[in-house]
Parts: C-alpha cells; sequence; structure tokens
C-alpha cells in the first residue's frame, strides 16, 4: 500500500465529483479525469490523499502522475502559462494571423496556398510582430496547439538543411 500526499496551495479548490477531479482558481477551472480500481482519491484539511491499495509499481508510478497532474492544474488555474514561438524565414517572408478557431499561415516557402493549425480549445493566440503567444490555463492544451503549428510549418519536398524556415517555440514559461 503507498499513499502520496499533494497540499493545496493557497487560493485553489480542489473538488471530486465521481471519476473527474476540478481545480479552481483565480484563472479558472480544469477538470481531468483520475481513475484507477486501485487508487482513491480524497480531499481534506487542505491537501489530496492519494492512495493506493496495490504493490505493483505501475500503480505507484501512476499516484505520482496523478500528483503531478494536480500541481500543473493547480499552477495552471492560479497563474496560467504562457509559450513564446518565433517566426523564422531566410527566403520568403512568413505572414501569420488567426483565423476563427485557426492559426493561418501565408506565404510559407513562397506556397500560394495559406497553411492552418487548430487551436485548441481554452488557448489564446496573438500575434505580434515575428512572434506568436500562446497563453492559457491548461499546459497540454497549450503545447497541442504550438505542436498544431510546428506540425503546420513542416517543410516538405524541400532539403530541410537548407530550408529551416517555420515557426519554432522559443520558450516555454508562465
Amino acid at each position: 500500500m503507498a499513499e502520496l500526499i499533494f497540499k493545496i496551495p493557497a487560493g485553489v479548490t480542489i473538488t471530486r465529483n465521481g471519476d473527474f477531479v476540478t481545480v479552481k482558481g483565480s484563472k479558472g477551472e480544469l477538470t481531468r479525469a483520475m481513475y484507477h480500481p486501485a487508487i482513491s482519491i480524497t480531499t481534506a484539511d487542505g491537501s489530496v490523499k492519494l492512495v493506493s491499495t496495490s504493490e505493483r509499481r505501475s500503480v505507484y508510478a501512476l499516484l505520482g502522475t496523478y500528483k503531478a497532474h494536480l500541481g500543473v492544474m493547480s499552477k495552471g488555474v492560479t497563474e496560467g502559462y504562457e509559450y513564446h514561438m518565433k517566426i523564422v524565414y531566410n527566403h520568403f517572408p512568413i505572414q501569420a494571423k488567426i483565423a476563427g478557431e485557426r492559426v493561418e499561415i501565408a506565404n510559407f516557402l513562397g506556397e500560394k496556398q495559406a497553411r492552418y493549425a487548430k487551436i485548441v480549445e481554452g488557448v489564446k493566440v496573438k500575434v505580434q510582430g515575428d512572434e506568436l503567444i500562446l497563453t492559457g490555463t491548461n499546459r497540454e492544451s497549450i503545447g497541442n496547439t504550438a505542436a498544431n503549428v510546428e506540425q503546420a510549418c513542416k517543410v516538405r519536398d524541400r532539403d530541410p538543411r537548407v530550408f529551416q524556415d517555420g515557426i519554432y517555440i522559443t520558450n516555454r514559461g508562465n
């Protein structure tokens, strides 16, 4: 039997409803499914207690994963997360703009058709000069949006050693 305790930071409330854990803070609310038959999650006295009835290493590893998720969610709803992406070009000037729920990347390597990257729900994207700034409370959603932008700028049918144009993550700060 293993047990981990996560201390709830000031300004954060954590509640459990069935298989879902909800974390609320000043910047918003995040919900995540946390269920395993051998793990029980209880909240009391300003802390979350994660208890496993199994002796397996994989279940103990999942306890640590759940504790890490709670920490990331708590930080997200109090401070938020911010990723910076740099628009890099050498041959053709890339023009990025927000078009609804996706990022439009025009003139990438001189292509006539624009490329698009989906913005995941809950993420705000700003274009400032040659930089994209992604902000939000859910770190996973921001990372997925950044990955969508990088994948949209993937160089095809050219030598990637020569054509290193694209939009890349430069800072994962908050």
